[in-house]
Protein backbone atom coordinates (compact mmCIF):
# COMPACT_ATOMS: atom_id res chain seq x y z
CA UNK A 1 0.00 0.00 0.00
CA UNK A 2 1.49 3.36 -0.92
CA UNK A 3 2.47 5.64 1.94
CA UNK A 4 0.87 9.04 2.56
CA UNK A 5 3.94 10.72 1.12
CA UNK A 6 3.76 8.58 -1.99
CA UNK A 7 0.04 9.40 -2.50
CA UNK A 8 0.70 13.11 -2.27
CA UNK A 9 3.81 13.09 -4.44
CA UNK A 10 3.36 14.99 -7.68
CA UNK A 11 -0.05 16.48 -6.78
CA UNK A 12 1.24 19.71 -5.29
CA UNK A 13 -0.80 21.95 -3.00
CA UNK A 14 -0.46 23.06 0.61
CA UNK A 15 -0.63 19.49 1.97
CA UNK A 16 2.88 18.91 0.68
CA UNK A 17 4.22 20.54 3.82
CA UNK A 18 2.61 17.87 6.00
CA UNK A 19 4.85 15.19 4.50
CA UNK A 20 8.13 16.91 5.25
CA UNK A 21 10.79 15.21 7.37
CA UNK A 22 12.18 17.31 10.25
CA UNK A 23 15.51 18.22 8.63
CA UNK A 24 13.65 19.70 5.63
CA UNK A 25 11.08 21.79 7.48
CA UNK A 26 12.39 25.11 6.20
CA UNK A 27 12.48 23.89 2.62
CA UNK A 28 8.94 22.55 2.85
CA UNK A 29 7.60 25.76 4.36
CA UNK A 30 9.12 27.74 1.52
CA UNK A 31 7.57 25.27 -0.93
CA UNK A 32 4.12 25.78 0.68
CA UNK A 33 4.38 29.54 0.38
CA UNK A 34 5.36 29.28 -3.26
CA UNK A 35 2.49 26.92 -3.95
CA UNK A 36 -0.07 29.19 -2.28
CA UNK A 37 1.19 32.23 -4.15
CA UNK A 38 0.87 30.31 -7.38
CA UNK A 39 -2.70 29.32 -6.58
CA UNK A 40 -3.81 32.76 -5.39
CA UNK A 41 -4.89 34.20 -8.78
CA UNK A 42 -7.09 31.14 -9.37
CA UNK A 43 -8.66 31.48 -5.92
CA UNK A 44 -9.42 35.17 -6.47
CA UNK A 45 -11.03 34.46 -9.82
CA UNK A 46 -13.22 31.79 -8.28
CA UNK A 47 -14.48 33.65 -5.20
CA UNK A 48 -18.05 35.04 -5.23
CA UNK A 49 -16.76 38.45 -4.15
CA UNK A 50 -15.21 38.89 -7.54
CA UNK A 51 -18.70 38.70 -9.06
CA UNK A 52 -19.54 42.17 -7.76
CA UNK A 53 -23.02 43.60 -8.09
CA UNK A 54 -23.53 46.82 -10.12
CA UNK A 55 -22.90 50.02 -8.23
CA UNK A 56 -25.77 52.39 -7.53
CA UNK A 57 -24.55 54.72 -10.25
CA UNK A 58 -24.35 52.00 -12.88
CA UNK A 59 -27.73 50.63 -11.84
CA UNK A 60 -29.37 54.03 -12.30
CA UNK A 61 -27.98 54.25 -15.82
CA UNK A 62 -29.39 50.91 -16.93
CA UNK A 63 -32.55 50.89 -19.06
CA UNK A 64 -35.69 51.20 -16.98
CA UNK A 65 -38.63 49.10 -18.19
CA UNK A 66 -41.03 50.00 -15.35
CA UNK A 67 -40.38 53.61 -14.32
CA UNK A 68 -42.32 55.46 -11.66
CA UNK A 69 -41.88 59.11 -10.76
CA UNK A 70 -42.01 59.78 -7.03
CA UNK A 71 -42.66 63.42 -6.13
CA UNK A 72 -42.89 65.25 -2.80
CA UNK A 73 -44.66 68.53 -2.07
CA UNK A 74 -43.52 70.57 0.91
CA UNK A 75 -45.35 70.58 4.24
CA UNK A 76 -44.35 71.01 7.87
CA UNK A 77 -41.00 69.29 7.12
CA UNK A 78 -41.18 67.17 10.27
CA UNK A 79 -40.52 63.98 8.31
CA UNK A 80 -38.12 65.53 5.79
CA UNK A 81 -34.94 64.15 7.43
CA UNK A 82 -36.41 60.64 7.58
CA UNK A 83 -37.52 60.82 3.95
CA UNK A 84 -34.05 61.93 2.90
CA UNK A 85 -32.48 59.00 4.75
CA UNK A 86 -34.76 56.47 3.07
CA UNK A 87 -34.18 57.90 -0.39
CA UNK A 88 -30.42 57.91 0.10
CA UNK A 89 -30.37 54.39 1.55
CA UNK A 90 -32.21 52.99 -1.47
CA UNK A 91 -30.62 55.33 -4.03
CA UNK A 92 -34.01 56.68 -5.10
CA UNK A 93 -34.15 60.00 -6.96
CA UNK A 94 -37.31 62.09 -6.74
CA UNK A 95 -38.71 65.48 -7.73
CA UNK A 96 -39.50 68.00 -4.99
CA UNK A 97 -42.20 70.66 -5.53
CA UNK A 98 -41.53 73.41 -3.02
CA UNK A 99 -43.49 76.27 -1.50
CA UNK A 100 -42.53 78.43 1.48
CA UNK A 101 -44.86 76.81 4.01
CA UNK A 102 -45.09 76.95 7.78
CA UNK A 103 -42.86 74.33 9.42
CA UNK A 104 -42.62 72.60 12.78
CA UNK A 105 -39.22 74.18 13.29
CA UNK A 106 -37.34 76.93 11.54
CA UNK A 107 -38.44 79.85 9.41
CA UNK A 108 -40.48 78.02 6.77
CA UNK A 109 -39.80 75.26 4.29
CA UNK A 110 -37.75 77.55 2.03
CA UNK A 111 -36.20 79.49 4.89
CA UNK A 112 -32.59 79.58 6.00
CA UNK A 113 -33.12 76.85 8.61
CA UNK A 114 -33.83 74.27 5.90
CA UNK A 115 -31.23 75.53 3.42
CA UNK A 116 -28.67 72.79 4.31
CA UNK A 117 -31.34 70.13 3.79
CA UNK A 118 -32.15 71.40 0.28
CA UNK A 119 -28.47 71.71 -0.57
CA UNK A 120 -27.87 68.10 0.43
CA UNK A 121 -30.71 66.92 -1.78
CA UNK A 122 -29.21 68.81 -4.72
CA UNK A 123 -25.86 67.08 -4.18
CA UNK A 124 -27.66 63.73 -4.25
CA UNK A 125 -29.10 64.45 -7.70
CA UNK A 126 -32.78 65.09 -6.99
CA UNK A 127 -34.87 67.46 -9.13
CA UNK A 128 -36.77 70.57 -8.01
CA UNK A 129 -39.77 72.57 -9.20
CA UNK A 130 -42.16 75.26 -7.99
CA UNK A 131 -45.25 74.70 -5.84
CA UNK A 132 -45.98 78.50 -5.80
CA UNK A 133 -44.18 80.48 -3.13
CA UNK A 134 -47.07 81.12 -0.71
CA UNK A 135 -48.82 77.82 -1.51
CA UNK A 136 -51.55 79.63 -3.45
CA UNK A 137 -54.75 77.72 -4.20
CA UNK A 138 -56.66 78.47 -7.39
CA UNK A 139 -60.34 78.98 -6.52
CA UNK A 140 -62.04 80.14 -9.73
CA UNK A 141 -61.54 81.86 -13.04
CA UNK A 142 -62.54 85.51 -13.02
CA UNK A 143 -63.39 88.07 -15.74
CA UNK A 144 -60.74 89.61 -17.95
CA UNK A 145 -58.40 86.64 -17.71
CA UNK A 146 -57.95 86.90 -13.96
CA UNK A 147 -58.16 84.30 -11.21
CA UNK A 148 -59.49 84.13 -7.68
CA UNK A 149 -56.87 82.55 -5.43
CA UNK A 150 -56.20 81.97 -1.72
CA UNK A 151 -52.70 81.60 -0.25
CA UNK A 152 -52.31 79.21 2.67
CA UNK A 153 -49.00 80.79 3.71
CA UNK A 154 -47.35 84.19 3.68
CA UNK A 155 -48.70 87.65 4.57
CA UNK A 156 -52.02 87.10 2.76
CA UNK A 157 -52.71 83.67 4.25
CA UNK A 158 -56.39 82.77 4.10
CA UNK A 159 -57.41 85.81 2.05
CA UNK A 160 -59.32 85.60 -1.21
CA UNK A 161 -57.38 87.54 -3.82
CA UNK A 162 -57.94 88.35 -7.48
CA UNK A 163 -54.80 87.94 -9.56
CA UNK A 164 -53.86 88.53 -13.17
CA UNK A 165 -52.09 85.85 -15.18
CA UNK A 166 -48.88 87.82 -14.65
CA UNK A 167 -49.42 87.76 -10.88
CA UNK A 168 -49.78 84.00 -10.91
CA UNK A 169 -46.70 83.54 -13.10
CA UNK A 170 -44.71 85.74 -10.74
CA UNK A 171 -45.78 83.53 -7.83
CA UNK A 172 -44.53 80.40 -9.58
CA UNK A 173 -41.26 82.15 -10.37
CA UNK A 174 -40.75 83.29 -6.76
CA UNK A 175 -40.58 79.69 -5.58
CA UNK A 176 -38.40 78.67 -8.55
CA UNK A 177 -35.92 81.45 -7.86
CA UNK A 178 -35.77 80.66 -4.15
CA UNK A 179 -35.15 76.99 -4.87
CA UNK A 180 -32.35 77.85 -7.25
CA UNK A 181 -30.79 80.16 -4.67
CA UNK A 182 -30.95 77.43 -2.01
CA UNK A 183 -29.77 74.49 -4.09
CA UNK A 184 -27.44 76.12 -6.59
CA UNK A 185 -29.01 74.14 -9.43
CA UNK A 186 -31.65 75.18 -11.99
CA UNK A 187 -35.22 74.21 -11.18
CA UNK A 188 -37.34 72.43 -13.76
CA UNK A 189 -39.71 74.59 -15.86
CA UNK A 190 -42.60 72.76 -14.19
CA UNK A 191 -44.96 73.56 -11.34
CA UNK A 192 -47.64 71.90 -9.27
CA UNK A 193 -50.65 73.91 -8.17
CA UNK A 194 -51.49 73.40 -4.49
CA UNK A 195 -54.12 70.73 -4.15
CA UNK A 196 -53.70 70.08 -7.86
CA UNK A 197 -56.46 72.66 -8.39
CA UNK A 198 -56.33 74.32 -11.82
CA UNK A 199 -58.45 75.37 -14.77
CA UNK A 200 -57.66 75.29 -18.50
CA UNK A 201 -57.25 79.07 -18.40
CA UNK A 202 -54.78 78.86 -15.52
CA UNK A 203 -52.73 76.19 -17.29
CA UNK A 204 -52.61 78.29 -20.46
CA UNK A 205 -51.47 81.30 -18.47
CA UNK A 206 -48.68 79.30 -16.81
CA UNK A 207 -47.50 77.94 -20.14
CA UNK A 208 -47.20 81.44 -21.59
CA UNK A 209 -44.55 82.15 -18.96
CA UNK A 210 -42.74 78.84 -19.44
CA UNK A 211 -44.26 76.45 -16.89
CA UNK A 212 -46.01 73.13 -17.53
CA UNK A 213 -48.22 71.73 -14.81
CA UNK A 214 -47.60 68.35 -13.17
CA UNK A 215 -50.39 66.54 -11.38
CA UNK A 216 -50.27 62.90 -10.29
CA UNK A 217 -51.69 59.58 -11.36
CA UNK A 218 -54.88 58.30 -9.75
CA UNK A 219 -53.01 55.30 -8.35
CA UNK A 220 -50.08 57.59 -7.50
CA UNK A 221 -52.05 59.46 -4.82
CA UNK A 222 -50.30 57.88 -1.84
CA UNK A 223 -52.84 59.12 0.70
CA UNK A 224 -50.57 60.73 3.25
CA UNK A 225 -52.97 63.66 3.71
CA UNK A 226 -56.02 61.47 4.41
CA UNK A 227 -57.34 60.95 7.99
CA UNK A 228 -55.32 58.13 9.54
CA UNK A 229 -58.29 56.75 11.50
CA UNK A 230 -60.13 55.94 8.27
CA UNK A 231 -57.10 55.32 6.06
CA UNK A 232 -54.47 53.55 8.19
CA UNK A 233 -50.93 53.25 6.93
CA UNK A 234 -51.11 49.49 6.36
CA UNK A 235 -54.11 49.98 4.08
CA UNK A 236 -52.41 52.78 2.12
CA UNK A 237 -49.28 50.69 1.62
CA UNK A 238 -51.23 47.67 0.43
CA UNK A 239 -53.31 49.71 -2.00
CA UNK A 240 -50.26 51.44 -3.45
CA UNK A 241 -48.38 48.19 -4.03
CA UNK A 242 -51.46 46.71 -5.73
CA UNK A 243 -52.39 49.68 -7.91
CA UNK A 244 -49.23 51.48 -9.04
CA UNK A 245 -48.39 50.93 -12.69
CA UNK A 246 -45.38 51.81 -14.88
CA UNK A 247 -45.31 55.48 -15.81
CA UNK A 248 -47.29 56.64 -12.77
CA UNK A 249 -46.45 59.93 -11.07
CA UNK A 250 -46.60 59.39 -7.31
CA UNK A 251 -47.27 62.17 -4.81
CA UNK A 252 -46.68 62.58 -1.07
CA UNK A 253 -45.61 65.40 1.26
CA UNK A 254 -42.77 66.38 3.55
CA UNK A 255 -45.25 66.55 6.40
CA UNK A 256 -49.03 66.85 6.84
CA UNK A 257 -50.35 68.73 9.85
CA UNK A 258 -53.74 67.03 10.02
CA UNK A 259 -52.71 63.36 9.86
CA UNK A 260 -52.41 61.87 13.34
CA UNK A 261 -50.36 58.80 12.36
CA UNK A 262 -47.67 60.08 9.97
CA UNK A 263 -47.43 58.27 6.66
CA UNK A 264 -43.73 58.44 5.85
CA UNK A 265 -42.25 56.61 8.89
CA UNK A 266 -44.51 53.60 8.34
CA UNK A 267 -45.01 53.46 4.57
CA UNK A 268 -42.21 55.05 2.55
CA UNK A 269 -39.47 52.46 3.00
CA UNK A 270 -41.65 49.35 2.55
CA UNK A 271 -43.25 51.03 -0.46
CA UNK A 272 -39.86 51.64 -2.07
CA UNK A 273 -38.73 48.11 -1.27
CA UNK A 274 -41.97 46.59 -2.52
CA UNK A 275 -41.87 48.49 -5.81
CA UNK A 276 -38.24 47.51 -6.34
CA UNK A 277 -39.18 43.88 -5.77
CA UNK A 278 -41.87 44.22 -8.45
CA UNK A 279 -39.27 45.46 -10.91
CA UNK A 280 -40.07 49.17 -10.74
CA UNK A 281 -37.36 51.80 -10.94
CA UNK A 282 -37.53 55.41 -9.75
CA UNK A 283 -36.80 58.37 -12.00
CA UNK A 284 -37.14 62.15 -11.71
CA UNK A 285 -39.45 64.15 -13.94
CA UNK A 286 -36.43 65.14 -16.02
CA UNK A 287 -36.83 61.71 -17.60
CA UNK A 288 -40.62 61.64 -17.92
CA UNK A 289 -41.53 61.32 -21.63
CA UNK A 290 -44.40 63.77 -21.26
CA UNK A 291 -42.09 66.56 -20.05
CA UNK A 292 -38.70 65.86 -21.63
CA UNK A 293 -39.28 68.02 -24.71
CA UNK A 294 -40.81 70.84 -22.66
CA UNK A 295 -37.80 70.82 -20.32
CA UNK A 296 -35.40 70.79 -23.27
CA UNK A 297 -37.16 73.78 -24.86
CA UNK A 298 -37.56 75.86 -21.71
CA UNK A 299 -34.35 74.99 -19.94
CA UNK A 300 -33.59 73.51 -16.53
Amino acid sequence: MPSDSERSRGRGGPTAALNCVPNRVLTCLLTCVALWVGLLPQVVRATPSSLSTPSASSASSTPCQKPVYLTFDTGHMGVAPLIAEVLQRHQVKVTFFAAHELTQEGDGSLGSHWAPWWQARAREGHAFASHTFDHVYWLADAPEGRFDVRPSAGPHKGQRLRWSAQDYCAEITRARDRLQALTGVPSLPLFRAPGGKTSPALLRAAKTCGYAHVGWSASGFLGDELPSDRFPNAQLLRQSLERIRPGDILMAHLGIWSRQDPWAPAVLEPLVQGLHQQGFCFRTLREHPQFQQWIARHGA
